[in-house]
């Protein structure tokens, strides 16, 4: 059975898209098939949806993995989407009136007992929120399949030098593999938007190839490289603060960076401080890092 057209749907339940949560959903049912056939998603796999919208990825999805988590923060959606899951027979979904950035990631882990596999097309204003929080729960994913604007998915996809590599595509390399497995075209989406998508496979690695001796230190330095992204190294560290938690290693509170320590960590990494924040790999802003921790723990 093909699922219904957004337009249908919404015009039955008297709903309309919002704009402000970037609600533009899949025309053709043969699309989010595609989608979920290049994913290479099996029986055993448990899917946490985000943004689960009327269902359109959510029924293939369902068809296809032991168990989804539809995910939707619309209130206005719910009743509609448990609708198209009863008509489409699709026991196995499980619909959550939730947020992204609030829901527990690793409580559903460890219920099922077993990774889980995060889908959904992102809203574009709240993507990297949902990224970050994506990669500070990867113990409890194995992978993402996850649609964004062309625009977005290659600034995630970007190599070093490039000047469209920002501040998450080291953290996300850092931790993960990303590939892309499909283009999606405006006009497959109602209301259709600006631009194109991609769809992205993220697969997260159980040990970075280069680990950081802090990681959370190591994503507060990518951070305060990307932070005046037009100056040199040595100009945007100097004068950033860093966040120190309390840990084994260091004592609680806040470590100004002058342009003295900013030179000082650099010439210790082996980086040129004329460089730029967008020409340096993850490998170099691991040792950036573990020496912005060597010099801290003193």
């Amino acid at each position: 059975m093909s699922h219904s057209s957004p337009q249908t749907l919404l015009t039955a339940w008297n709903l309309r898209p919002v704009k402000q949560r970037g609600q533009n959903f899949l025309k053709e049912s043969s699309t989010a098939e595609m989608i979920v056939v290049r994913s290479a998603l099996s029986q055993k796999d448990i899917v946490l949806e985000i943004g689960a919208g009327l269902g359109a990825l959510t029924v293939p999805l369902a068809q296809r993995v032991s168990k989804v988590y539809a995910l939707e923060k619309d209130s206005r959606l719910i009743k509609l989407l448990k609708t198209e899951l009863l008509v489409h027979q699709c026991n196995n979904a499980v619909v959550l009136c939730d947020d992204i950035l609030k829901v527990g990631i690793d409580l559903l882990a460890t219920e099922n007992k077993r990774n889980l596999v995060i889908a959904g097309n992102l809203p574009y204003n709240i993507s990297s929120q949902i990224l970050v929080r994506l990669i500070h729960n990867r113990q409890f994913i194995d992978r993402a399949i996850l649609m964004f604007q062309t625009e977005m998915a290659r600034r995630i996809t970007a190599l070093p030098g490039s000047k469209i590599y920002g501040r998450l595509t080291p953290m996300l390399r850092y931790c993960a593999d990303t590939t892309i497995i499909a283009n999606i075209k405006a006009q497959m989406f109602y209301p259709k938007p600006r631009v194109d998508s991609q769809v992205l496979s993220i697969n997260f690695h159980r040990d970075p190839r280069y680990p950081a001796r802090d990681e959370a230190l190591l994503f507060q330095v990518i951070k305060a490289a990307f932070s005046k992204r037009r100056k040199t190294l040595k100009n945007s560290l100097s004068g950033s603060q860093l966040h120190i938690a309390s840990n084994n290693d260091l004592p609680e509170g806040i470590f100004q960076i002058n342009v003295a320590t900013a030179q000082h960590f650099l010439k210790q990494a082996g980086i040129d401080p004329q460089r730029r924040a967008e020409t340096l790999s993850v490998e170099e802003f691991v040792k950036l890092s573990d020496c912005v921790k060597e010099y801290i723990i003193g």
